[in-house]
């Protein structure tokens, strides 16, 4: 029904339009308590064997809403509702800004994909913080908060727009996560060198400290599927040096392989950063590198790709504790949730696992072994 009514009706939508109609759905559905209940329980049903525990945070289970969709924390609950373990907000950037120019958001249906340069268009920290201090929360869930450089500020500045973040979300974020891998900001991507990380991660992790002394809030960074292999090494490298809690990998990319399904060839020439189905194998390839790399050490994420609950089990087997979609969403709509939970628990009842930790990594653990 859903994908018939996204033939009919999205389709027939500039993309960022959609997104905020279904957006501004979800936020009403959210709004009226019968509604929303009905709706937990028939989107958002729990698997015991699935729950999840990550940097010491506890979750109903390990699949979650990538940062992106919720720039400006405006419906954590209706997500929850829908069925994600945990919803990442942002990115969030120090100042309000509008992002670039539309159009600025591209379906490419035939491959399953997006290409997006909206540039962190939100409200800025000072807006997004005050909103997520007066949230009164209908679901309990993990809120993560996904934060970037504003685009006026320089790369030599950028530790101070991140610590600006920092110090006013902080307080409000069960985990917090330092975006340096967009492609849609320039010169952002800079920032992953680990000569301008290392400062930017601990500036960032002091400010946490240093704001927040009831609890140490978690510290994740999130890279690029596009950087080389030495890179990614260097990057888990450093993460582990610095003790961080986690890695997400990856964001979109800029590459374009991959692609030619689509209807509309023109829009592979759109620049921005793709994501959706092109992206599965190269986040995966980066996900096994940094687990090889680090294993147990620091909590993986994966994301990029994940369309179904085989992608999300195989990214499990492959390091990931946690994982996330967002562009599948669009395509699968509001049960996409409630199947990759289903998936995953069969998955996790024929494996030779007793539990969702025991798979983290499986894989790789073998072929090293």
């Amino acid at each position: 029904m859903y994908k018939l009514f996204f033939r009919l009706v999205f389709t027939r939508m500039d993309p960022e339009e959609a997104h905020y109609l279904a957006f501004r759905w979800i936020r009403l559905a959210a709004r009226i308590p019968v509604l929303r209940t009905c709706l937990a329980a028939a989107l958002a049903p729990r698997y015991e064997e699935l729950r999840t525990e990550a940097f010491g945070l506890r979750m109903h289970g390990p699949f979650g809403l990538a940062a992106g969709f919720d720039k400006n924390a405006v419906a954590v609950d209706g997500m929850t509702m829908l069925g994600f373990d945990h919803v990442e907000i942002g990115t969030v950037t120090g100042e309000a800004q509008p992002g670039n120019p539309k159009k600025r958001l591209f379906r490419l249906v035939g491959d399953r994909a997006l290409i997006n340069r909206m540039g962190f268009n939100n409200e800025g920290s000072l807006a997004v913080a005050a909103r997520l201090a007066s949230r009164n929360p209908v679901f309990r869930t993990v809120v993560g908060v996904n934060i970037g450089k504003t685009k006026v500020v320089p790369e030599e500045e950028a530790a101070a727009d991140y610590v600006k973040s920092t110090e006013r979300l902080a307080p409000y974020a069960d985990y917090l996560v330092v975006n340096v891998s967009s492609p849609n900001t320039p010169g952002l991507r800079n920032l992953q060198a680990t000569e301008a990380l290392r400062p930017l991660l601990t500036a960032v992790r002091e400010a946490a400290d240093r704001t927040v002394r009831t609890r140490r809030v978690p510290l994740l960074v999130k890279i690029a599927p596009d950087l080389a292999d030495e890179d990614i090494d260097a990057v888990a490298d450093l993460a582990v040096e610095l003790g961080l809690d986690g890695i997400i990998a990856t964001n979109t990319t800029i590459a374009r392989e991959g692609l030619g399904l689509t209807s509309e060839p023109s829009l592979v020439k759109e620049t921005g950063g793709l994501s959706g189905a092109p992206l599965k194998a190269r986040s995966l390839a980066v996900l096994r590198r940094l687990y090889a790399r680090v294993g147990d050490r620091i909590t993986l994420v994966g994301v990029g790709g994940i369309e179904n609950a085989e992608d999300a089990w195989q990214r499990i087997l492959a390091g990931a504790t946690l994982v996330q979609g967002y562009s599948a969403f669009v395509y699968e709509g509001p049960f996409w949730a409630r199947a990759v939970h289903k998936g995953l628990a069969a998955r996790l009842r024929t494996s030779p696992y007793a539990t969702l930790a025991d798979a983290v990594g499986a894989d790789v653990r073998k072929k090293t072994a």
